[in-house]
């Protein structure tokens, strides 16, 4: 189990899924692979989720 609570293979799932709709790009180096959101409307409404999180 992961730092976020769910196992690897079901983080792997999601991260396809993201990348399927277009909502995250990656890039591989060697054994790793690195992902990050690639829309500007996911990102702005993920940062305003932390913002709302972060004053509770």
């Amino acid at each position: 189990e992961t730092a976020v609570g769910m196992s690897q293979s079901a983080i792997s799932h999601q991260l396809r899924y993201l990348r399927q709709l277009n909502l995250v790009r990656f890039r591989k180096e060697g054994r790793h692979v690195y992902y990050a959101l690639d829309d500007d409307h996911v990102r702005e409404l993920f940062a305003q989720g932390l913002l709302h999180v972060e004053h509770g």
